[in-house]
């Protein structure tokens, strides 16, 4: 394992998170191809429905687990470090285990894959009086 839920909590600002997360993925590039059945057979599971449950307890519901980002709307668990086919099939038990999964939105799920921070909604902003003027 690179890395963990341990060393991502060690950075306290979302944007430091997603950087440590990132994993410069490519665009269209295959994940399971024509074994898709088989991760989709894994995402069914038992196991993997209590697992991101707790992912989900754990993280408040909020985006990278950093409090501020509640997550409103659909939610996603992230493997932190990519899983294969061959995980699935070997039953490794890291794939459940919450010290390698984070709670996302799918916008943050893509910036992560594809390191694109361009992806990520920039955080509101308080207006205050005055703050109007250009200089």
């Amino acid at each position: 394992m690179n890395k963990s839920y341990s060393e991502l909590v060690k950075y306290k600002e979302f944007e430091d998170r997603l950087k440590y997360l990132m994993m410069h993925g490519v665009v269209g590039a295959s994940t399971f191809g024509f074994d898709r059945h088989i991760n989709q057979r894994f995402y069914a599971s038992y196991e993997w429905r209590r697992a991101r449950d707790q992912v989900i307890s754990r993280d408040n519901g909020c985006d990278l687990g950093v409090p501020g980002y509640e997550i409103h709307g659909s939610l996603l668990i992230h493997h932190i470090n990519p899983m294969g086919v061959n995980d699935i099939v070997h039953g490794e038990e890291w794939i459940f285990d919450p010290e390698y999964l984070i709670t996302t939105t799918n916008k943050t799920h893509n910036a992560i894959h594809f390191s694109d921070l361009s992806l990520i909604n920039k955080p509101f902003v308080e207006r205050k009086p005055g703050d109007t003027k250009l200089w």
